[in-house]
C-alpha cells in the first residue's frame, strides 16, 4: 500500500510540474515574426521623427512663415503710411519668403538681444542692415555680404564745420544704438556715449539737444538727415570705418545658403538693383 501511495504522489508531482511549465511562458516567436515586429517598430519610430529635423529650411516650410527680426531702420526696414513694413531689406525678405512658399512676419527686436532671439526661435533670421562683425559671424550662419556701409558721425548742421576729423569728436557725447556697430565704434575710439533703443532714437537725441551727436549707419544717414528729410538741421561728417551687411540665421542653418542662391538669382534678373534703386542704396550694392 505504501508503495502504491508513493507512486501516485510521484505521478501527481510530475503532472504538476508539466502544467506549470506550460503556463509560465508563451510560445516562442519565430525568427520571421520577430523580424516583422522589429521592422514595424522601426517604421513607427521613423513616422514619428520629423523629416529633415536638422534643416532650418524644412522647419520654416513646415510652419509656413519666415519670422524676420528687425528694428525701425530707414531705408532698410520701416513702416509706410499704412503701417506696412517696407524698405530694401523688408522687400527682399518678402520675395525670399515667397520663393520658399511661406509668408513673412516682421518682429521688432531689441538689437542687443538679437542672438538670444534667434537661438530661442522667436525669430528665424536677423535681416536689418546687420554689420558682419566678428561676434555676428561666430554666433550666426550668415550670408555673403550684399551691401557696403560705414558708421558716420551725425551732428547739427550749423556746427558741422567744427567736426571734420576724429580728434574733433573727442569731447562730444554720442547717442548710439545698444549692441550696434555704432556702439562698437564709440568704444573702439574712446568716445563718450549713451545707449538708446535704436538708430532712429539716436537721431532724436541729437535733434532734441540731449546728445551732441550720434553714430549711425551711413545708409540710414543718407536717407534720414539733411535737406528734404525729417532731420533737415542734421548732417553727417566723419566716417569712422567701412563695413558690410549680411543676413544672419541660426548657426548651421541651411537657409543662409538658400538666401545666397536667391540673391544671385535676383542679381541676374535685375530684381536686386531695381529694389535698390527704389530705396536709393544702389551705389552700396556689393558687386
Amino acid at each position: 500500500m505504501k508503495k502504491l501511495i508513493a507512486l501516485i504522489m510521484a505521478m501527481a508531482m510530475v503532472l504538476s510540474l508539466a502544467a506549470c511549465g506550460s503556463n509560465s511562458s508563451a510560445p516562442a516567436a519565430s525568427k520571421d515574426e520577430a523580424a516583422s515586429s522589429a521592422a514595424a517598430a522601426e517604421g513607427s519610430a521613423s513616422a514619428q521623427a520629423p523629416a529633415d529635423s536638422d534643416s532650418d529650411l524644412a522647419y520654416i516650410q513646415e510652419k509656413g512663415v519666415l519670422t524676420v527680426g528687425i528694428t525701425d531702420f530707414e531705408p532698410m526696414d520701416y513702416k509706410d503710411e499704412n503701417g506696412e513694413w517696407i524698405g530694401f531689406d523688408a522687400d527682399m525678405a518678402k520675395l525670399f519668403a515667397e520663393s520658399l512658399g511661406v509668408s513673412v512676419e516682421f518682429v521688432e527686436i531689441d538689437w542687443d538681444n538679437k542672438i538670444l532671439e534667434l537661438d530661442g526661435k522667436s525669430i528665424d533670421c536677423v535681416w536689418n542692415g546687420m554689420t558682419l562683425t566678428d561676434e555676428v559671424l561666430s554666433a550666426m550662419e550668415c550670408t555673403e555680404a550684399y551691401l557696403n556701409n560705414a558708421q558716420v558721425a551725425v551732428v547739427n548742421a550749423d556746427v558741422a564745420d567744427q567736426y571734420q576729423d576724429m580728434d574733433s569728436l573727442a569731447d562730444l557725447t554720442f547717442a548710439v544704438e545698444s549692441g550696434s556697430a555704432g556702439q562698437a565704434q564709440a568704444v573702439e575710439n574712446g568716445l563718450n556715449y549713451t545707449e538708446v533703443q535704436n538708430q532712429a532714437a539716436a537721431l532724436m537725441e541729437v535733434a532734441a539737444g540731449t546728445s551732441d551727436a550720434a553714430i549711425i549707419d551711413s545708409l540710414m544717414a543718407a536717407a534720414m538727415v539733411g535737406e528734404g528729410t525729417s532731420y533737415e538741421n542734421l548732417t553727417y561728417t566723419v566716417g569712422l570705418n567701412s563695413e558690410e551687411y549680411g543676413v544672419g540665421f541660426r548657426k548651421g542653418s541651411d537657409l543662409a545658403e538658400a538666401l545666397d542662391d536667391f540673391f544671385d538669382t535676383c542679381k541676374e534678373d535685375g530684381t536686386l538693383e531695381q529694389i535698390a534703386n527704389t530705396y536709393k542704396v544702389q551705389a552700396a550694392l556689393v558687386k
